[in-house]
């Protein structure tokens, strides 16, 4: 059962406004865990070194000034209420902005793209060429005309990519420790420093220990975790400011941050990374779109969570306002603002809230992953669907190790809120400065409005953040580089990864063999023709690949029915099951060779099961029948000689494959249905049926390629694949040579093989060896 993707999400989310506020309340736990918790570590990481507090108050206030036109400005104003409006078929995050920018502009990285995919429905959907003589006209056959344009688009979503992994790594770690750091005030001094630190790598490795459990399981606690903390930090907060400080609103003037530079000077300009901190997982908002709606997120940011967090920075301001000495005693932070009573319970729920927010962010880090290894940027993972039920529930073994070992590593190494915190910062600020720049040419690209909005958009919010950047990056030997060394190593191997498909995939077109080649066998093809179907996974949409010809060559033999299988990733995040086979015939039907091409989204769900093969062989029989009777409009769409076919369970009167162990076994006759069995031989070890609505009529030829078939598939089928060993030709310069022989040659070793090489039976197998030099 395929899982239910975001599009039928978003339709069901906009049917009642009960439907809306249940997903805004189930959004507090997924997409804000880890911007509600920013609270406990803002003013620790401001204060710890640039500047101090001092009587005027003028550096708290300024700070507090900061804080909040910051969330004001970039989560509200910009996230809130103009990038949830750039969403690609209801998803969200850095790759869906890429995803768009490609499809309007017609630029694709992706090799096996094919021009037919471009009718895809959900391809196509608001797609409106920009007016002629326009500077979005101009743009976008620039983008078009130049490949390095379209190379440095390609880089820049891969550093978004690469900035949401190393945050990702960086947030656990600060959430968590932050949270831990409460005990401080309860235990003596000298010791708190010695429990912090492994009660921290003890709750980290316990949470990325659960992951292989799904959030499905624990999903429900969430929510009520977030609303509860927020509840009490925003109680807390009006408690201080009445009991403190009830002035302290006037801080919320710009003037105050005005006041503060102009005290603080270099020192304040600084401490911005610690004030960049406040808006650590406004991201989510956009990332997560898809599991939810704009208005749902729009509610429950501008409603709960936004007040909550002005009321917890205001609160914390007015208690310190009249606590001077503070900094003598202990650090400036969460807990000294907490009532002593309330300090062990907020303490335990701060903790919950910490790993609610982690968990999100975590997920976010596999969902990207996935989307960079959809789009050929990322070598091949394990990826595991946690949830039968709910899309983008996933789960990565690999990542998911690699990410706790480099989160404790990050632990350990620091030891403190402040380095974690200028670590933190710049990986949240290089992310929206990304977004940024992809915003201004979603605005002329494809909403089609004035560039002149773009530049203003681009000047308002990317000088702010421009500001914050230059502040994060000033701290690079303080813990700033971090974030860095992290997307240097990720980027490089994206990028070796993605020049090697490329280069694999370049090659395989080069020495693919031409049906003219298979046809001048001759009818009989001058070889033995075995029972079964052989089912040739490659990743070539047209022509034959130089796996199969290396392969007859070698072994004259092949199966009565050859179908040629390529599954590949499409620009867009889900292909409805209508459009996800694309099927035809290789030379003369009496030859019984078959292409499918198989089109996933990048955030589809691949099935690699036996639900999949039968989808597979009912897909061929469908295009059997409409392919001989004439293409049905309502169930295909002929295109250069191949047939958009859906899934048995989008075609309600088309053909349905039954199976049954033994051959004896019968269905019992109805005045609807009738079947075609496949012709009486050797007794097969199961029975195939086609089960054909009584209103289709199919003709004698298609009669008996549907018998062929069902006597191949009673037969079994083997699974011929390709297995190459990459390297540079001769000539080649040496960082060719280093990058194929050593970096693509690494990764392919070490990654995963194809979803579908992994599910079939070993016994069926046949592995097909080759060296490519490209």
């Amino acid at each position: 059962m395929d899982l239910q993707t975001g599009i039928y999400q978003n339709h069901v989310k906009k049917e009642s406004w009960r439907t809306v506020l249940t997903l805004a309340y189930q959004s507090l736990g997924v997409v804000y865990g880890d911007l509600s918790t920013s609270p406990l570590y803002v003013y620790t990481s401001t204060f710890a070194d640039d500047i101090e507090h001092s009587e005027t108050n003028e550096e708290i206030f300024g700070v507090l000034s900061f804080v909040f036109w910051t969330l004001t400005l970039i989560p509200l104003l910009k996230y809130v209420f103009i990038v949830l409006r750039a969403d690609d078929n209801g998803e969200g995050g850095t790759f869906a902005l890429y995803s768009l920018l490609c499809r309007h502009a017609k630029v694709n990285s992706l090799p096996s793209f094919q021009s037919v995919d471009e009718d895809l429905s959900s391809y196509k959907k608001d797609i409106i060429s920009p007016p002629p003589r326009t500077f979005g006209a101009k743009l976008k056959s620039t983008l078009e005309k130049y490949r390095v344009l379209q190379r440095l688009l390609l880089v820049l979503a891969l550093l978004g990519a690469c900035m949401v992994i190393g945050d990702g790594i960086l947030t656990p770690a600060i959430s968590v420790f932050s949270a831990v750091s409460g005990v401080e005030l309860a235990m003596a001094k000298e010791h708190h420093k010695y429990v912090e630190v492994p009660v921290t790598c003890i709750i980290l490795i316990a949470l990325f220990a659960l992951q292989h459990y799904g959030t499905h399981r624990v999903g429900f606690l969430f929510a009520p975790v977030v609303m509860i903390w927020l509840v009490c930090i925003s109680a807390i907060g009006l408690y201080n400011i009445f009991h403190w400080n009830p002035h302290v609103y006037q801080a919320l003037s710009p003037y105050y941050m005005y006041k503060f530079l102009k005290k603080t000077r270099r020192g304040g300009w600084m401490s911005l990374g610690g004030i960049l901190l406040c808006i650590t997982g406004s991201e989510a908002m956009f990332a997560d779109l898809g599991h939810f709606s704009q208005l749902s997120i729009k509610i429950a940011f501008t409603s709960i969570v936004y007040p909550s967090l002005v009321l917890a920075y205001m609160g914390q301001a007015a208690y310190i306002s009249q606590h001077h000495d503070i900094q003598h005693d202990s650090r400036i932070g969460f807990y000294v603002s907490v009532p002593e009573k309330l300090r062990w319970p907020m303490i335990v729920i701060a903790v919950m809230a910490a790993v609610v927010g982690s968990q999100a962010i975590i997920t976010g880090t596999f969902s990207i992953i996935k989307q960079c290894s959809a789009l050929g940027c990322f070598p091949k993972v394990k990826i595991v669907h946690t949830s039968s039920k709910i899309h983008g529930q996933i789960y990565i073994p690999e990542i998911n190790w690699i990410l706790m070992v480099l989160c404790l590593a990050v632990t350990i190494g620091f030891r403190d809120t402040k380095r974690m915190g200028n670590a933190s910062g710049l990986a949240i600020i290089t992310v929206m400065l990304v977004t940024t720049c992809l915003m201004s040419l979603v605005i002329v690209l494809c909403w089609h409005k004035s560039v002149l909005l773009a530049i203003c958009f681009v000047l308002f919010f990317g000088t702010i953040e421009a500001l914050y950047f230059s502040a994060s990056l000033i701290k690079f030997l303080e813990g700033a580089w971090v974030p860095i060394a992290f997307s240097f190593v990720f980027i490089i191997v994206m990028s070796v990864w993605h020049y090697g498909t490329l280069k694999k995939y370049e090659f395989d077109v080069q020495n693919k063999v031409s049906v003219d080649w298979l046809l001048g066998l001759g009818p009989s093809l001058g070889i033995v023709r075995v029972r079964g179907i052989g089912l040739i996974h490659t990743e070539l949409v047209s022509g034959i690949p130089a796996i199969f010809s290396h392969f007859v060559t070698n072994l004259p033999a092949f199966h009565q029915v050859l179908i040629f299988l390529c599954v590949k990733s499409v620009p867009i995040p889900h292909v409805k099951h209508e459009e996800r086979f694309l099927v035809g015939h290789i030379g003369p039907k009496e030859y019984q060779i078959y292409r499918c091409i198989v089109r996933y989204g990048y955030r589809d769900a691949h099935k690699d099961d036996i639900e999949f093969e039968n989808d597979l062989v009912c897909s061929i029989a469908e295009y059997i029948r409409t392919g001989t009777a004439g293409a049905d409009k309502n169930l295909a769409k002929q295109v250069e000689d191949m047939i958009v076919v859906g899934t048995p369970s989008t075609i309600l009167d088309g053909i349905q494959l039954c199976e049954e162990e033994g051959a004896n076994m019968e269905i019992p006759e109805t005045s609807e249905l009738r079947e075609i069995q496949s012709p009486r031989g050797v007794r097969p070890r199961k029975k195939v049926r086609f089960v054909i609505p009584q209103s289709q009529k199919i003709d004698k030829g298609a009669r008996e390629e549907l018998g062929a078939l069902m006597e191949a598939r009673e037969a079994g089928i083997a699974y011929i694949m390709g297995h190459s060993y990459v390297r540079a030709k001769q000539g080649s310069s040496l960082m060719k040579k280093m990058v194929i022989n050593f970096g693509y040659d690494f990764l392919r070793r070490n990654s995963r093989a194809p979803t579908y090489a992994l599910s079939v039976p070993h016994a069926s197998t046949l592995e097909v060896g080759m060296v490519y030099h490209i």
